[in-house]
């Protein structure tokens, strides 16, 4: 099957699988998230598993989907190796230290373990989480003036601890932050 089709049935399945669900600020269908971390991913690199970890990066964390639920699908329309390759970058990119699971820590700790987990990631889940920054920060320096400092400074943390992945990405992740900053500065004043 074409890498093409392959995405593309992905992207339905992740599709489906956030439902109803909408981006925060915009109110636009859920998966135009996950298709532009993915496009992004696909500008460094054409690892197939990649792309579809892209697409399905917030399955785990934000639906009823579970690990071998998403693994049974894969193995539909992939080569068995990829799809367990693709569930693991999934969950590497999963969030553990949730306010459901640990609601007796506050943000600034939960933030905190998380980047400690990060920094233990694959390559290959640190691209795609540098794709997942870059859309997040730019929408929500759009949306969000009083959020926005905080997480900005949250993804140039992960961005200097988490620094196994693409070279290439991570330096457009950061000079994009700077960037966003500077925008975010320029609208408060």
């Amino acid at each position: 099957m074409q890498a093409n089709t392959i995405l593309e049935q992905v992207r339905r399945f992740a599709d489906e699988a956030h439902g109803d669900q909408l981006r925060k600020y915009t109110k636009e269908p859920y998966i135009v998230h996950p298709e532009r971390v993915m496009k992004i991913c696909l500008e460094y690199t054409d690892h197939l598993p990649i792309a579809a970890a892209a697409l399905l990066h917030d399955v785990l964390e934000d639906t009823e989907v579970n690990p071998l639920e998403m693994q049974g699908f894969l193995k539909t329309v992939m080569h068995p190796e990829e799809a367990s390759y693709t569930v693991k970058l999934v969950i590497e990119l999963t969030d553990v230290y949730t306010k459901e699971a640990y609601p007796h820590w506050n943000r600034d700790t939960r933030k905190q373990k998380e980047l400690e987990r990060l920094q233990k990631t694959s390559p290959n889940a640190q691209t795609i989480k540098y794709a997942d920054i870059l859309d997040n920060c730019k929408e929500i320096v759009a949306n969000d003036i009083s959020f926005a400092p905080k997480y900005l400074q949250e993804c140039r943390s992960i961005l200097k601890t988490a620094i196994r992945g693409n070279k290439e990405l991570r330096k457009f992740a950061m000079e994009t932050l700077t960037q966003e900053k500077d925008n975010l500065q320029k609208r408060k004043t």
